[in-house]
């Protein structure tokens, strides 16, 4: 007997799903969203309404009926909400949602529905009443609450109508729930909960539902909108019951008293709500049977036709939701979450190409994420799945397949699930990976049925997850622009130490020379602390990446003698190299900061230096002003006589490259000489031949403030080679 009963259970819900019963119309469920936000107004319920053509008629009809009718007629929807009143309004909204919903229930058209409307406004009014009295701050919920509290009811018979065709007409007490439970083993309060429970609300809406006819005793700690529609419904249903609806009512913390000021307000107030839904609920205490007709017959190409639209209008509504999610995981979370509601999926899972495009790994949304962290599907290997993913086609797959993989085995195991549905996601010609809702072996004949839906439904998701990957992307590699900016200025400080730091070694030793012979060592303290500062003055500029070019007027002679001097006073100059200066006597003054043109000046001896293996001649020259572009520059030239550049090597002078010097960051010297110059508003160029190469300089000399505002802005072009 157990397992006939639980076949019977488990066949009563399978009927359910396969009747397709309609789902939650989608401004209502919008309003619900609208009553729980605190600060909606009319503003935002007014543009809910006018995007439903039929709830604005209904909105206008109303408020031109003999009721709010006043001087000239109503014309617009803005002044209709106007004279309806807020309240009003969103008792139109839901009960109109709602009512639309039950008469689209199978095996609604042939039963006479009068005495259930009653019952069901009836509750609907007193539950927003109670909720009122009990300062609820959702009275609108309540009333909603109270609306659905009987829905089981059709649910039942649109599934069942041969066995409870009788029992819709019953009394609604604890003798019809005994009687639904042994020849159904379903209550209408358990069905008309677990329909609730599939709209996926964020309410106790399901919870008020499965427990109106709950013994009061077990209440007592419930949710007060549990309780509300408790009370509501014995006031409605079983006003004769003097002994629960007090005890109903002191868990209310109402007063019997105040409830029976109630009752006649109610019953004004579902008159009035009839009448403007334009329901008849003449004779409805009168009914005993229904009339036996035969609904009208539905045209099936007008039922597909229908079905396209609501779909593709279900598609458009989940593409926006898709584009309003913040991040990959939080649209991957939505996709799985909706595919689970628009398809009655049990769960769903994705599964993604990794970024060679081998493999279908497992993400972190949806169900099990744990276990399919470190899921993975070759692609190469074949089977169903991946079939799926590479020809871009959807696949059912059953757990008795012949064809099936371990890896699909994994699945049905990790998804409890007897039947998969594989829906491609593909985003142009680009396949990003697999969809996979686990559903019962009957229920695969609808979702075949479905394809055209899933397919739409795969391309709206499959287009927002590219464009969270894209921006993913982005966001990766702006992060990689700015480490490898800082790993080049990481290599252009340690290379330009260098230069300071081997100046004091040298100087060290030179120290200790004459501090043996007791001579007098203030110019070397001198220069020591200046390479000390520059040193700091370099680690510093590794937190600025951009640094501001220095500005200040410097003497170039002076600069190239500190620096020559620097150079014979260590081993920087080898004996066998003859360095020359050729400064002029014209001034020598250019709008330069010294330090930065002292390194610059660095590098350039030190590669001249290197260039001469073999000993050689390096000339430092002051080749006077050089007009270009209208701006008056002084040109600074540093050559030697070594064997030249290559073609190729002169090509790539100023650019970081590798070097065949020893070390881990030669090749960067002349890239810095570079940089440097150009933040001078300089300009720098080389000429190179068989004879020997010359680097040419032009640095900015200081002009009047008049004249320079006259000048055009420095360039900073490099000088033809």
């Amino acid at each position: 007997m157990p397992d006939t009963m639980h076949q019977s259970d488990h066949d009563i819900r399978n009927r359910l799903l396969i009747a397709r019963l309609p789902a939650m119309p989608q401004i209502l469920i919008k309003l619900i969203a609208h009553l729980q936000a605190d600060d909606a107004g009319m503003p935002e319920l007014a543009a809910l309404i006018a995007k439903d053509a039929g709830m604005t008629s209904k909105i206008l009809g109303v408020a031109n009926s003999s009721a709010y009718h006043r001087q000239g007629k109503v014309v617009s929807l803005e002044q209709s909400l106007v004279s309806l009143g807020t309240d009003m309004i969103k008792t139109l909204v839901i009960s109109e949602s709602v009512f639309q919903t039950f008469n689209s229930f199978p095996h609604s058209g042939s039963t006479d529905l009068r005495a259930f409307w009653k019952s069901s406004l009836s509750a609907a009014v007193m539950a927003r009443a109670l909720a009122k009295a009990m300062a609820y701050p959702h009275a609108e919920e309540a009333y909603l609450a109270g609306l659905l509290h009987n829905v089981g009811r059709l649910a039942l018979l649109a599934t069942a109508p041969k066995e409870y065709a009788f029992n819709f007409t019953a009394r609604d007490d604890a003798a019809l729930c005994a009687v639904e439970q042994r020849t159904l083993q379903i209550t209408h309060a358990e069905a008309g909960a677990w329909l609730i429970e599939r709209w996926h609300l964020d309410s106790f809406l399901a919870d008020s539902v499965l427990y109106h006819h709950e013994p009061l005793a077990r209440l007592e700690a419930s949710h007060p909108l549990i309780r509300i529609v408790r009370l509501a419904h014995l006031l409605c249903s079983h006003a004769d019951d003097a002994e629960s609806i007090a005890q109903a009512a002191s868990l209310c913390a109402l007063d019997v008293a105040a409830l029976e000021d109630l009752a006649g307000s109610v019953a004004r107030q579902v008159e009035q709500a009839a009448q403007h839904l334009g329901i008849d609920l003449t004779g409805a205490d009168d009914i005993v049977t229904p009339p036996a007709y035969a609904p009208p017959a539905v045209d099936p190409v007008q039922q597909r036709l229908s079905d396209e639209v609501r779909n593709m209008v279900l598609v458009s509504e989940v593409g926006q939701t898709f584009a309003r999610q913040q991040g990959e995981s939080s649209l991957l979370e939505a996709i799985t979450r909706s595919a689970r509601i628009l398809f009655d999926f049990d769960t769903a899972v994705i599964l993604l190409q990794n970024p060679t495009g081998h493999a279908l790994v497992g993400v972190a949304a949806g169900e099990h994420q744990q276990r399919l962290a470190g899921f993975s599907i070759p692609l190469a290997k074949g089977g169903p799945l991946a079939a799926s993913a590479l020809e871009c086609r959807q696949a059912f797959l059953k757990r008795d397949m012949p064809a099936l993989g371990i890896v699909e085995e994994q699945l049905f195991r990790i998804l409890g699930t007897d039947s998969l549905v594989c829906v491609p996601l593909v985003a142009g010609q680009r396949s990003l990976g697999v969809l996979i809702g686990g559903v019962a072996a009957w229920q695969i004949p609808a979702c075949q049925k479905r394809e055209g839906f899933l397919r739409a439904y795969a391309n709206q998701a499959a287009t927002a997850l590219e464009t969270a990957i894209s921006a993913r992307g982005l966001a990766r590699r702006q992060l990689d622009h700015v480490a490898e900016e800082y790993r080049a200025a990481s290599r252009r400080v340690v290379h330009e130490v260098n230069n300071p730091l081997s100046i004091i070694k040298n100087y060290l030793s030179v120290l200790d020379h004459k501090l043996e012979k007791q001579e007098p060592v203030t110019g070397e303290m001198s220069i020591l602390n200046e390479e000390i500062d520059r040193v700091g003055q370099l680690i510093s500029g590794l937190a600025d990446l951009q640094p501001a070019a220095a500005s200040g007027v410097t003497d170039c002679a002076r600069v190239v003698d500190d620096v020559l001097r620097l150079f014979r006073a260590t081993d920087f100059l080898p004996p066998k190299i003859e360095v020359v200066t050729r400064m002029q006597d014209a001034p020598c003054e250019v709008e330069a900061d010294a330090d930065m043109l002292k390194q610059i000046l660095l590098n350039l001896l030190k590669n001249a230096v290197e260039a001469l293996p073999d000993g050689g001649r390096i000339e430092v020259a002051n080749r006077g002003h050089v007009n270009r572009d209208r701006r008056l520059y002084l040109e600074l030239c540093v050559s030697d006589n070594g064997a030249g550049l290559a073609p190729e090597v002169l090509a790539n002078l100023f650019s970081p490259v590798r070097s065949s010097k020893e070390g881990a960051h030669h090749g960067l010297g002349l890239s810095i000489v570079h940089d440097l110059v150009t933040r001078l508003h300089g300009v720098i160029g080389c000429r190179s031949s068989k004879s020997g190469t010359s680097f040419e300089i032009l640095l900015p000399i200081p002009l009047p403030a008049a004249a320079a505002a006259a000048l055009p802005a420095p360039g900073n072009t490099a000088l033809s080679s």
